[in-house]
């Protein structure tokens, strides 16, 4: 039987590793080519869309974050201004992951049924439960933030592929 942290924890460890990855990339791009770090830290696929590091620090909000939303009963989206450098994003990833790898099972099964509420201001409110919020709200959230930073580096040109995007898939050994 699949746990709720089967169901997302692994899958934010494996996607949050590849975001380093595109992180790194993006830099020695940006290094190669004689860009200013800011080009690619700022950049978006649309003028209304958030940039790249507003999408790297989803990543982590979506993952480690929505967990600690679940554990304290409340989230909202994080509005605070994401790093403005490689390092900055390099170290909010590692700190999800390490947040995240620091998790087992049995710490995870109990929010399940736990109640959360997500609020946008005092004008918007939708009710979850654990389970709920993190596997319809929160990792569709990850995955789409994961894929927009990596489309963002991929319309500026950093040499990335589906691999890059997938990082390290759980095999049999």
């Amino acid at each position: 039987m699949m746990t709720l942290y089967d169901a997302f924890v692994p899958g934010c460890v494996q996607i949050l590793g590849s975001v380093l990855g595109l992180i790194e990339k993006a830099k020695a791009h940006c290094d190669e080519q004689s860009i200013p770090h800011e080009k690619l830290i700022d950049a978006r696929l649309a003028p209304d869309m958030f940039g790249f590091a507003y999408q790297v620090k989803s990543c982590a909000v979506h993952s480690a974050g929505a967990i600690e939303g679940v554990r304290n009963g409340h989230f909202s989206p994080d509005m605070t201004q994401p790093p403005g450098s490689f390092e900055g994003l390099t170290a909010k990833i590692t700190a999800a992951l390490d947040a995240l790898r620091a998790l087992n099972a049995d710490e995870i099964e109990p929010l399940s049924g736990k109640q959360i509420i997500f609020t946008i201001g005092d004008k918007f409110c939708m009710e979850f439960t654990g389970k709920d919020f993190l596997t319809s709200f929160s990792q569709p959230n990850f995955y789409f933030h994961a894929t927009t930073a990596y489309n963002i580096l991929r319309m500026s040109g950093v040499a990335i592929g589906k691999r890059d995007y997938l990082g390290a898939v759980r095999v049999v050994p």
